[in-house]
């Protein structure tokens, strides 16, 4: 009875004092340590793809989309500027060189351009960004959650498994140790004695 109401005791004091030490140590930890790792490492490495990524994505769009919208577009303007004003043959033959020419020059600059660009921007924007973001909103909310989730989980879990776990240890510890203890102070004591 006496092993059963200690490590009934122990369990719920290990239980109740673990949970509320590892919910505020691991919530304060995971919050500041995450949110560095995260803010550090997302803000360099979402920086670093989608700069590479959307500049080869946007470069490859663009030069494809302005070579065919700028070749059909200027291919009819010019058409019908130079059916007003100039020859029929003159404006056939400068309509597809222009059309065709500026089609692929300003795809090509403009691809390159924005490319540049938007890696440049992009990687200084998010690495700002994602940094500030992910460090205030992580810690935040992580020490929030964890706190709550940690304490609740670890109080329940804990308990339990204390519970079972110490009244098992604690009944074979004790007993064992007792009655070795026991023999040998027994022992001892009756042979100076009797």
């Amino acid at each position: 009875m006496h092993f059963s109401n200690l490590s009934i005791y122990l369990s719920i004091y290990l239980s109740i004092y673990l949970s509320i030490y590892l919910s505020i140590y691991l919530s304060i930890y995971l919050s500041i340590y995450l949110s560095i790792y995260l803010s550090i490492y997302l803000s360099i490495y979402l920086s670093i793809y989608l700069s590479i990524y959307l500049s080869f994505y946007l470069s490859i769009y663009l030069s494809i989309y302005l070579s065919i919208y700028l070749s059909i577009y200027l291919s009819i303007y010019l058409s019908i500027y130079l059916s007003i004003y100039r020859s029929i043959d003159l404006f056939i033959y400068l309509s597809i060189y222009l059309s065709i020419y500026l089609s692929i020059y300003l795809s090509i600059y403009l691809s390159i351009y924005l490319s540049i660009y938007l890696s440049i921007y992009l990687s200084i924007y998010l690495s700002i960004y994602l940094s500030i973001y992910l460090s205030i909103y992580l810690s935040i909310y992580l020490s929030i959650y964890l706190s709550i989730y940690l304490s609740i989980y670890l109080s329940i879990y804990l308990s339990i498994y204390l519970s079972i776990y110490l009244s098992i240890y604690l009944s074979i510890y004790l007993s064992i140790y007792l009655s070795i203890y026991l023999s040998i102070y027994l022992s001892i004591y009756l042979s100076i004695y009797l």
